[in-house]
């Protein structure tokens, strides 16, 4: 009996045992994977919208890219992401993660009607990231075009904002793709390698100096963007195309698509070398394009609404974000996103969930980090999207533009609007606001105004003539809007400065008086609030709308 008892005893003993292994091997592959180093590049492509991408809904043309087209299975496409219309102004939001109007970078930095240049007190990625993590390295390579080559103390302001090691063209376009001048931490040289090739090399060269540390890699590529040159021969398909002046100038759509295939080679060659490097698979990779394309590449049947403009056209580009820090992959999210957003998810990919305690209270951050959407534990982070484009020497393209998830508003700087429901009109042919409104489309025209003068704080982009709606409306017509409301509350009636009475839930007044339009009621606690007419004419109003908070 004994004998039998013991040998209980020990097989209990080795049950337990054997629990605790599994209990520690099972513990330890899941902080392995929950504290793995992770590695971030960013692939960005200059003048390249979705319409030759074939796994865009809205694409025209397909180019062969397989190596992008890789990134899908492992990672989330997006559907609706939005840029600004230029690349200067796109760049410094996705580094800084404010709007154009915060940062002042509102056009081409360069160009002939010029914009503002980056400011160097700005808190930026690279900044960031090495105070979550001196260890972190941080490399530039390829475009900058945020600040002027001149004087030459700007050609050391990618390193001043952050980056470790700078490695490409200062400017806008290339003069030449085989023939320009490479800036290499304020050190110029010129340059006859293709472009593309060579900001390939420059940072597989980087990249094999790193050792063990974890980095950060900015990989801002001049393709697809013209000169629409030949590429070497071996990085694109078309082997028809003779690289004259004279074929490219009637063939432009085929060198872009010659310029966008050499560059998914490259990209390839990038991820063989961190195959070798035994780097690729810690390594989480953003594909996005800066915006729309240009005018010569442009597949919609409207030229005047492509790159610079912030119709559709000019400000939908691709993002797709793949790596090991994507939970079930190989999804697409309609999720309303922006540019800007990647400020706030880089330091998250490296861990960094505290970043906003590095955020100077004078500069305000518009950014929303897309880790939710990333992680699968949430299928949106933001009601809608902003952008815009304004320049020092101005033109009718100046404006600004939101959209959620159904309509889109624009609000040209000389004083036009257009409105468009995006579902039903994808590429904006039908101005809502040349017919009459229904009544959804009459809330959603006042929800995205009133979101956008509660953003920009630039004045009322409501139009009252337009007609405002989702209110309770009876015999006198009192329309209040924007409903929800966030700080403001106007009213539409028959009547001239009605006295009005706003009352809590609780039936507390809250306001009487005839100049509401004027009060702010940001402070109020988020609720249910009742409006009512105390005063028409001679009479006391018993017009009750109901407004949410």
């Amino acid at each position: 009996m004994a004998i039998v008892e013991e040998l209980f005893y020990k097989l209990s003993k080795a049950r337990t045992s054997l629990k605790k292994t599994l209990l520690v091997g099972f513990l330890f592959i899941f902080f392995s994977n929950v504290f793995a180093q992770r590695n971030v590049v960013i692939l960005i492509a200059d003048d390249l919208g979705t319409d030759y991408f074939g796994f865009y809904e809205d694409h025209v043309d397909t180019a062969d890219v397989p190596n992008i087209r890789s990134l899908l299975s492992d990672g989330v496409r997006f559907k609706n992401a939005m840029s600004n219309p230029v690349c200067s102004a796109t760049r410094a939001g996705m580094l800084t993660g404010r709007y154009s109007f915060r940062t002042g970078v509102g056009a081409i930095v360069g160009s002939a009607a010029g914009s503002g240049q980056l400011d160097t007190s700005e808190t930026t990625i690279p900044r960031l990231l090495d105070q979550y993590d001196s260890s972190i390295a941080k490399c530039h390579i390829g475009k900058w075009h945020l600040n002027n080559p001149t004087p030459a103390a700007n050609l050391l302001f990618p390193n001043v904002i952050g980056y470790d090691h700078f490695e490409g063209p200062f400017i806008g376009a290339l003069p030449d793709y085989s023939n320009w001048m490479k800036y290499t931490n304020g050190v110029a040289s010129t340059i006859t390698n293709y472009a593309t090739t060579e900001n390939v090399d420059n940072a597989v060269s980087w990249l094999k100096t790193q050792g063990n540390d974890p980095f950060f890699l900015w990989m801002a590529f001049n393709a697809p963007h013209s000169p629409y040159h030949l590429p070497p021969a071996g990085l694109y398909s078309d082997t028809t195309l003779s690289g004259t002046s004279a074929d490219i100038n009637n063939n432009p759509k085929k060198y872009f698509i010659a310029a966008l295939e050499a560059l998914d080679h490259e990209i390839g060659r990038l991820f063989d070398s961190l195959r070798v490097l035994n780097k690729l698979d810690s390594t989480d990779f953003i594909f996005v394009g800066d915006n729309g394309n240009a005018t010569r590449t442009i597949q919609s049947a409207n030229p005047l609404r492509a790159k610079g403009t912030v119709y559709q056209y000019g400000v939908h580009v691709p993002l797709i974000i793949s790596g090991p820090s994507v939970v079930n992959p190989g999804r697409v999210s309609d999720a309303l996103v922006n540019t800007v957003d990647l400020f706030a998810t880089i330091p998250e990919l490296f861990g960094d969930t505290n970043w906003q305690a590095n955020i100077p209270v004078n500069k305000p951050i518009d950014s929303k980090s897309l880790m939710p959407i990333l992680t699968d534990q949430d299928t949106s982070i933001r009601p809608w999207s902003f952008t815009e484009i304004f320049k020092t020497t101005t033109d009718s393209d100046d404006g600004k533009a939101m959209r959620n998830i159904e309509y889109k508003l624009i609000n040209f700087d000389d004083g036009r609007q257009e409105f468009y429901d995006l579902r039903l009109d994808p590429n904006e042919a039908n101005d809502l606001l040349l017919g009459t409104l229904t009544t959804v489309e009459r809330f959603n025209y006042n929800y995205l105004c009133s979101e956008m003068n509660a953003l920009t704080g630039s004045g009322s982009f409501c139009n009252a003539s337009v007609g405002i709606v989702n209110a309770v409306t009876g015999v006198n017509d009192v329309i209040a809007f924007p409903n929800p409301f966030t700080s403001q509350i106007f009213i539409n009636t028959n009547f001239t400065n009605p006295a009005v009475e706003l009352r809590n839930c609780l039936g507390q007044i809250i306001y009487s008086g005839n100049d509401l339009s004027s009060q702010n009621f940001s402070d109020l606690p988020k609720g249910l609030y009742y409006l009512r007419l105390i005063e028409v004419g001679n009479e006391v109003g018993d017009e009750v709308v109901k407004l949410l908070k």
